[in-house]
C-alpha cells in the first residue's frame, strides 16, 4: 500500500516516534489524525507542520473505552475515510523489578499499551475492512520478544501486542486488511518524560546507539507501504530477535549484563 492520498491515524502523535509519523506521512502526501493524550503536544505538533486541513487534532485517552469508540466518526467526519491505523501511543515503566512494583502502575502497563491498541484496533477495524485496502500496525517492541530487568510488564504489554497483532494478520489474511507488527529497539525519544519516569539523561555514548526518530519514523512507514508482518526498528533490534530466537537464554544474559551496567537489576 502507498501512503499517497491515504488517511492514517496516528496515536501518540503529540511527541516522539508519533510526531515524527505526522511528519513523514504529510510529506509523502497523506492525511493526518493526530490522537494524543496532550493538547499541548498536538497543538506543537500542529505547529511544527504546513498541512492545513490534511492534519486533524483528536485528543484521547487510548484507555478509555468509551472515548476511543467516538474517534473514527470525528476522523471520518474531517477526512471523509480511513485507510491506515498507527498504533504508536504507548509508556514504560519504572525501572524496577516486579516484585517492587506498584499494582497501579501495572494496571497503567496494561491498561494503556495493551487495553489502548484493542480498543483502537475494535474501533477502527469494521471502517478499514470496507476501504478498498486498509492497514494495522502495532508498535510493540525489542521488549516485547526479549525480557529487560526492570521492564518486566512493560514487556508483558508489549509481548501481548506483538501476539495479538500476529493472530489479527491471520485472521485477515483473505480480507483487504494488511497488518504489522512495529519492534523499535533503543529510539532517542522522551518517552521516559512522558510516562513520567524520573532519570539521569543517557550519555552522548549511548545515544550514539540509538535510532533516531525520524528514522524509526522512516522505517515504520516502508515497512508498512511493503507490507511486511515483522517491522524491526534498529540495528539493536534485528540483532537480538535472531538471536533470542537462536539462544534464549544467551540473549536474555545478555541484555541482564547490559541494564546490569546502567545499574539495573543491581
Amino acid at each position: 500500500m502507498k501512503l499517497k492520498d491515504k488517511t492514517v491515524v496516528v496515536t501518540g502523535g503529540g511527541s516522539g516516534i508519533g510526531r515524527e509519523l505526522v511528519r513523514a506521512l504529510l510529506a509523502r502526501g497523506a492525511r493526518v489524525a493526530a490522537v494524543d493524550l496532550s493538547q499541548e503536544g498536538l497543538d506543537e505538533t500542529a505547529a511544527q507542520m504546513d498541512a492545513g486541513d490534511r492534519l486533524s487534532l483528536h485528543v484521547a485517552n487510548i484507555a478509555d473505552r468509551a472515548r476511543v469508540q467516538g474517534l473514527p466518526d470525528e476522523v471520518i467526519d474531517h477526512h471523509g475515510a480511513v485507510d491506515v491505523l498507527i498504533n504508536n501511543a504507548g509508556v514504560i515503566q519504572p525501572f524496577v523489578p516486579l516484585n517492587d512494583l506498584d499494582y497501579k502502575v501495572i494496571e497503567r502497563m496494561i491498561n494503556v499499551n495493551l487495553y489502548g491498541t484493542i480498543y483502537m484496533v475494535k474501533a477502527f477495524l469494521p471502517h478499514l475492512l470496507q476501504r478498498p485496502a486498509g492497514h494495522i500496525a502495532n508498535v510493540s517492541s525489542m521488549g516485547g520478544f526479549l525480557p529487560v530487568p526492570g521492564q518486566t510488564m512493560y514487556g508483558a504489554a508489549k509481548a501481548a501486542v506483538k501476539l495479538m497483532t500476529e493472530g489479527l494478520y491471520t485472521e485477515l489474511i483473505d480480507t483487504n486488511v494488511n497488518v504489522s507488527v512495529i519492534m523499535p529497539g533503543a529510539i532517542n525519544t522522551n518517552i521516559m518524560h512522558n510516562s513520567g519516569i524520573d532519570r539521569e539523561p543517557a550519555s552522548e555514548a549511548d545515544m550514539a546507539n540509538t535510532t533516531s526518530a525520524p528514522d524509526a519514523a522512516r522505517i515504520i512507514l516502508e515497512g508498512i507501504e511493503a507490507n511486511q508482518l515483522h517491522v524491526l526498528v534498529g540495528k539493536d533490534a534485528k540483532f537480538m530477535f535472531l538471536a533470542s530466537r537462536a539462544a534464549p537464554k544467551k540473549a536474555a544474559l545478555m541484555i541482564q549484563k547490559q541494564m546490569k551496567k546502567h545499574g539495573v537489576g543491581q
